[in-house]
């Protein structure tokens, strides 16, 4: 499994710096070095006209950020999102937790040891926090008492963090409202 991540971040990294290449951003040629981040989403990198000691580091943050912008563009249309296909068992995922109005399941990229995703099966017109209305206090709650069950469930009720992320700026990448369950770490402050 941690093989699998490492080369995954690896293939994430040398992706993001081959296309930051084309654009001129970054023009050295790279080679990995012999020490992989233990994040999936990052490495470290060594430039060949450097010695041993001088790493540079590089993340997908600019990526998330494009992607991120991209989904805002359609984020109203009310075409059907990732998550309504994960809702009507299109697309496979790893249920956490389940009720008529509530799904919640592994985030497929994790950004810590326990990483769940928490949504309501109807959006109605709830794409972010941003668009929330009185009517929908009552999901609002379910959401967060979900997210509270899905802590216990995953054995980190005494430490757990939920965020919403709303918007471009906030890198929401899918506009489906849900909350992220984070845990399994020590999580720091501040955030973001």
């Amino acid at each position: 499994m941690i093989s699998a991540q490492k080369s995954m971040a690896a293939f994430t990294s040398f992706s993001f710096l081959r296309n930051y290449a084309t654009t001129g951003r970054i023009v050295a040629i790279v080679r990995a070095s012999p020490r992989l981040s233990s994040s999936p989403t990052s490495i470290n990198f060594l430039t060949p006209n450097h010695s041993r000691r001088y790493l540079c580091r590089a993340s997908a943050t600019h990526d998330e950020e494009a992607a991120a912008k991209a989904a805002a563009i359609n984020a109203d249309n009310g075409a059907p999102t990732i998550f309504d296909k994960i809702i009507a068992k299109e697309i496979p995922s790893t249920i956490v937790y389940e009720d008529d109005k509530v799904l919640a399941f592994k985030d497929i990229s994790p950004q810590a040891p326990v990483h769940v995703l928490v949504i309501p099966k109807f959006r109605d017109g709830l794409t972010q926090l941003g668009k929330a209305e009185q009517r929908h206090g009552e999901i609002l709650g379910q959401l967060l008492y979900a997210a509270r069950i899905v802590a216990e469930k995953e054995g980190i009720l005494d430490g757990f963090r939920v965020v919403i992320n709303n918007g471009p700026s906030a890198c929401q990448s899918v506009y489906h409202l849900h909350l992220h369950v984070l845990g399994g770490r020590q999580m720091k402050w501040p955030p973001g």
